[in-house]
């Protein structure tokens, strides 16, 4: 791999080409191939091993006949003349590569997970910090909203935690909410989880999660990117780099996700890439469910345990036998009263004057018991109600 850098690196980042067409180019398949029934590995793979760069080789003419664009040919030729890729650039990389938990892996690379390999448009380079075999472990998709509720960050927690004790490894997008409560879950098992960046890795975003990502490297798992090390973290990256996290994933869960969001692109995708798609359906009046509830409706499979994701995938685990344990209201020690007062709200948001009306209690009285059940817990206090979490 050293000896080729600059070559992956130039044809990774080539402008005006897509990872599908280049493949098939690199591979010197045509690009209006009648072999749609053929995958993209089987097809390009062992030609692409045996002359990486053939492609940046070529003539000018040569490359006309591609029908490429006048910048993709300029980049071309300027590698060729030995003007591009930056030698500074390059020496960066080698830099980064010589710290013993950082890899970078071509799509020609045995370390390259197979099931990534097998998507429309797989990433010719992947950038990994941590252990690279982690990509080749069975691995489910915990995604959903950033401005999560906090039931959704409980929940999405208690699946990681689940599905992580099953031997499923956690696979998510490193964002605040959803995907960071499923990264910490399975962190905090001492268990390997894979966060896949939509930044270059030297640019850890968001920043607050800096401290989880080392975390994440110190117990097994990986962070992966597409990008260049130091890619910030770009709006139109993040749409892009979904495909990587239902590409690697057998399946991908659904916790919470408004429409019009980054997750339900992860969930479509997966769904295209022939994944099985999972979603947690929610309260009516919660907007952060309404993406769950499309989804159902689309053919996702709805789940309310975490035994009805691992049994469909349980062919992964081999003979793994997974004894679900619930956390039911009774098994937790309410008083009287707060047993009474969550039966009556009910599972649906429900605001304090509708509470005074239900229970027949004064706000007065009402209120330091919600305020003792929220501390505990067992309520969450959101700006249009109370919403009951077990």
């Amino acid at each position: 791999m050293q000896d080729q850098i600059r070559e992956w690196i130039a044809l990774a980042e080539l402008p005006g080409v897509g990872s599908a067409a280049l493949l098939r180019l690199m591979g010197q398949c045509p690009l209006d191939s009648n072999t749609a029934d053929v995958s993209l590995s089987e097809m390009c793979t062992e030609s692409i091993k045996q002359e990486p760069q053939s492609l940046l080789s070529l003539s000018r003419d040569q490359l006309k006949s591609f029908n490429l664009s006048a910048k993709t040919i300029h980049h071309i030729c300027a590698f060729q003349a030995g003007h591009w890729p930056d030698p500074d650039y390059l020496q960066s990389i080698r830099d980064w590569l010589q710290q013993p938990a950082n890899h970078l892996l071509t799509y020609v690379d045995d370390s390259y997970p197979a099931l990534l390999k097998e998507i429309p448009d797989p990433p010719l380079l992947l950038y990994v910090s941590g252990d690279p075999e982690v990509l080749h472990l069975p691995q489910l998709a915990i995604v959903g909203s950033r401005s999560a509720s906090r039931s959704g960050i409980a929940l999405s927690g208690a699946f990681a935690r689940d599905l992580a004790a099953a031997g499923i490894t956690v696979t998510s997008g490193l964002a605040r909410g959803i995907d960071g409560a499923a990264h910490t879950a399975a962190v905090a098992l001492s268990k390997p989880t894979v966060a896949v960046l939509g930044s270059g890795l030297m640019n850890i975003y968001p920043r607050q999660h800096q401290a989880l990502a080392a975390e994440i490297i110190e117990q097994g798992g990986a962070l992966v990117s597409e990008y260049p090390l130091e890619m910030p973290p770009l709006a139109h990256n993040f749409p892009r780099r979904n495909r990587i996290i239902s590409g690697l994933s057998a399946g991908v869960l659904v916790v919470e996700a408004a429409r019009r969001s980054g997750s339900l692109i992860t969930a479509r995708l997966a769904l295209e890439q022939g994944r099985e798609v999972f979603a947690l359906p929610g309260a009516l009046n919660n907007p952060q469910s309404h993406g769950c509830h499309d989804l159902i409706r689309e053919g996702a499979t709805l789940i309310e345990t975490s035994a009805q994701i691992i049994e469909p995938l349980a062919s992964l685990l081999g003979s793994y036998c997974y004894d679900e344990k619930r956390t039911e209201a009774e098994s937790i020690k309410l008083s009287d009263n707060e047993a009474k007062l969550l039966d009556q709200m009910g599972y649906q948001l429900v605001t304090l004057e509708q509470l005074v009306g239900v229970t027949g209690m004064p706000a007065s009285a009402l209120l330091p018991q919600l305020v003792a059940m929220e501390l505990a817990g067992y309520i969450e206090n959101t700006p249009d109600g109370y919403q009951r979490l077990i």
